[in-house]
């Protein structure tokens, strides 16, 4: 039943002989009206039904009858009692209970309705929140039984209602910052401090008056639970709107400490609790969207919380907890000095010597998520070139897959499994159709020896055509098979069954930009080498390729290239390979599969890096006849490749580029970046070239465009300076020249916009 203003005003008369003006409020639950009676008092009069129930009811007047005992009484409303000396009024109505109250009013302006609130502000409101808390630990009452939405332990309760964001990015996150709930804070729930608690500090039920809080208001989320969720509330809605919410966060923190002293592990959980109370109301949001509710309360945090969101993902968690604890006194976590000599020495005593180390002053990464990367001093990067960890670093889909697998069976492919079946359905109806056969490894350079061995198999040649500077893998035909190692510093004499082709690169090479037929030319020297090969009275048995160069320099190939190899190698009897280990799967936007942006199909598919997420797993997909050829008696057989572990991570995999549109994201991210850099060469003649697709792209610096000398001492110092702005790149090609920008493909407009500005600025020194 909705109450109107006159239908209150006589239930006030009748039950507490109050008299005066009724004024309609906004109320989420209940219905709530302002009284103001002849002498211009003001009261809130609150109605509520049985869905909220007696017991609940009479627990929030417990709470503030509690509360009026304490020094700081006139910061919080009082109850009014009825005639009959109750707090708590039972109406019956059309055969139906409603409950009233009437609290004393109090004078304020909503925390949500400031702006630009001094630092000063922020520390009075923890040390109230704290002294608040402080005067509840001895409030008794019997526990009621019940699940509330709000309740921060049940924050896992939120994914089942994800579905209900249609923005991926949106789900993503706050996916993410579920599973790290889980991961992080629940199990430590129950070891926690626990109380009653308002539960609901939001900004509409915080006053501030002068610049002081001046009451809190609204009981009705009161639950017991862990102590610790007040403050994470607390501090959720208060910085939702402030530009340095680690600050505004700190500050209240440390206010709250000085009147109601936290623990260290109460301290440590804060970041992931207040970003579960962001996943609570985003899902709900969310929820009423779908349900098509009209009630505006059901939406006033939403915006800025996605915000809030966006702004804690590319926040360090080490970071926040060292300014937690900062503003508590507590032990540093964080140790700014180290340089890390000691773990360098172990890694140099314990780990092979010929293992590198990206950059000039090294990155301790202890955590990952989607695009971004956490070292272990509380700064954040933004992950340009780690394509392995294809739909992004700790993605929850792929997780929660692997997790759930791992924890029922992972043996070997002796015995029977759906999910090797079930995965094998998947990958083969995303290739062309007489790629029909899988074989599952554990690493691009492992599919790749097999590839080699399967195509001489099949030809019973053993004489393989490569392509110059290519990189293949490093297992001992994988490293016979890439000029990029075998010519490279401690390289080896090349061996006679390898046969290099021109690299096609149309900036540097032979035929370049504006030759419509440079494709067909550079195939010429495929051919050449197979008339070689029969002059030799030898034949080919196969040619491999990357259907875009990566080490070789993320050199696109030209129109038409693989058209005319493949017809050449076929013609020969050769096996034509693509190698999509670090291509494949959307990442060019325009085409699922890089060999699709050449118009062919290759006899066998490689795919290694992204297929696992990172996870160790790759493949092999071939034709019937090569299968078959390959079945000579010998067993073909892996003990880890195709697990099923791994089969669930790489249906993950696949589930999340689809359902995410990752493909369409890599192409319109990726073209907008590749404008921005373009748009970069036309500023800074260091830049030579700017080249790619999707998000596979390489910027090549030179020192002189005319020469197209390499810009190998700049290179390294622009790379090195944007890791110092938070941004990880890597340089690859042949000349070492070359910036290669390969993100997860979670990788964001925002992100490209923020690196093409860093990199704007660092080109600065330069020119």
């Amino acid at each position: 039943m909705i109450f109107t203003q006159q239908s209150i005003k006589a239930l006030a008369k009748e039950y507490y002989g109050l008299s005066g003006e009724v004024t309609a409020l906004n109320g989420f639950d209940e219905q709530n009206f302002l009284l103001k009676d002849s002498d211009g008092k003001k009261y809130i009069l609150k109605v509520a039904t049985d869905e909220q129930g007696y017991e609940f009811l009479d627990l929030q007047v417990k709470i503030l009858q509690h509360l009026s005992l304490y020094p700081n009484a006139e910061n919080f409303q009082k109850p009014v009692l009825n005639k009959n000396g109750d707090a708590l009024t039972i109406h019956q109505e059309d055969g139906k209970n409603y409950y009233i109250r009437i609290l004393s009013y109090l004078e304020g302006t909503f925390w949500a309705d400031g702006e630009n609130y001094p630092d000063e502000l922020f520390l009075d409101f923890g040390f109230f929140l704290g002294k608040m808390d402080c005067e509840l630990q001895n409030f008794n009452h019997v526990p009621l039984q019940r699940r509330l939405l709000w309740d921060l332990s049940n924050s896992a309760d939120a994914n089942a209602k994800l579905h209900y964001i249609k923005d991926h990015e949106q789900r993503r996150i706050a996916a993410y910052f579920l599973l790290q709930f889980e991961m992080e804070v629940l199990p430590l729930i129950p070891s926690l401090r626990h109380a009653y608690i308002h539960n609901d500090v939001n900004d509409y039920n915080v006053l501030v008056s002068e610049n002081k809080v001046s009451g809190v208001i609204d009981f009705g989320d009161t639950i017991y639970t862990a102590l610790i969720h007040n403050l994470a509330i607390a501090c959720t809605y208060a910085i939702l709107h402030n530009d340095d919410p680690l600050k505004a966060a700190s500050l209240i923190v440390k206010g709250y400490h000085q009147s109601y002293p936290l623990t260290e592990q109460e301290v440590d959980l804060l970041y992931y609790l207040i970003a579960a109370r962001l996943c609570i109301s985003v899902t709900q949001s969310a929820y009423n969207t779908a349900k098509q509710t009209d009630n505006a309360h059901h939406f006033l945090s939403e915006a800025p919380a996605w915000k809030l969101l966006q702004q804690l993902i590319k926040m360090n968690p080490l970071k926040a907890q060292e300014s937690f604890r900062k503003a508590c006194g507590f032990a540093s976590v964080v140790n700014e000095n180290d340089d890390y000599i000691s773990l360098l020495e172990d890694r140099k005593k314990y780990i092979g010597r010929n293992l590198s180390i990206s950059y000039a002053k090294p990155l301790k990464i202890v955590r990952g998520a989607l695009q971004y990367l956490y070292d272990d001093k509380g700064n954040t990067f933004v992950d340009g070139v780690n394509n392995v960890s294809h739909v992004g670093h700790c993605h929850p889909t792929v997780v929660r897959a692997m997790q759930k697998q791992i924890a029922k069976l992972n043996t070997n492919t002796r015995y029977l499994n759906d999910n090797m079946i079930d995965y094998a359905k998947a990958i083969t109806s995303l290739l062309p159709a007489k790629l029909s056969v899988c074989y599952f490894t554990n690493s691009g350079s492992e599919a790749n020896d097999l590839a080699i061995r399967m195509s001489r198999h099949f030809t019973q040649q053993q004489d393989l055509i490569v392509l110059d500077h290519a990189y293949h893998g490093n297992s001992t035909v994988a490293i016979e098979m890439s000029p990029y190692k075998f010519d490279g510093k401690g390289g080896f004499v090349q061996k006679p069954y390898i046969h290099k082709t021109v690299s096609p690169d149309m900036y540097r090479g032979q035929f370049q930009y504006g030759d419509e037929d440079a494709g067909k030319k550079y195939a010429t020297s495929v051919q050449e080498i197979i008339e070689q090969l029969h002059t030799n009275s030898k034949g080919v048995a196969a040619f491999i390729c990357e259907t875009i160069l990566g080490v070789g320099g993320q050199i696109p190939l030209p129109e038409n290239y693989l058209k005319e190899v493949y017809t050449h190698v076929r013609k020969a009897g050769g096996v034509c390979i693509a190698d999509e280990v670090q291509v494949g799967f959307g990442r060019m936007g325009e085409a699922y599969w890089g060999f699709e942006l050449q118009g062919v199909e290759p006899d066998i598919v490689v795919l290694g890096k992204p297929t696992g997420n990172g996870h160790p797993l790759a493949a092999v997909i071939v034709t019937n006849e090569i299968a078959d050829s390959f079945n000579n008696g010998m067993e073909y057989f892996n003990t880890f490749g195709g697990n099923p572990v791994s089969m669930a991570t790489g249906h993950a995999v696949l589930k999340v580029i689809e359902d995410e549109g990752l493909q369409k994201n890599a192409l319109e991210t990726g073209n907008h970046l590749m404008q921005l850099l373009k748009d970069l060469m036309q500023k800074y003649k260091i830049i030579g070239d700017v080249r790619g697709y999707g998000l596979f792209i390489g910027a090549e610096l030179v020192t002189n465009r005319e020469t197209k000398e390499p810009a190998v001492k700049e290179i390294d110092i622009i790379v090195e300076k944007m890791r110092e702005r938070g941004f990880l790149l890597s340089t690859d090609g042949p000349l070492h020249n070359v910036i290669k920008i390969k993100p997860p493909m979670v990788f964001s407009k925002q992100n490209a916009e923020a690196l093409a500005k860093n990199l704007d600025e660092v080109l600065k020194e330069f020119y």
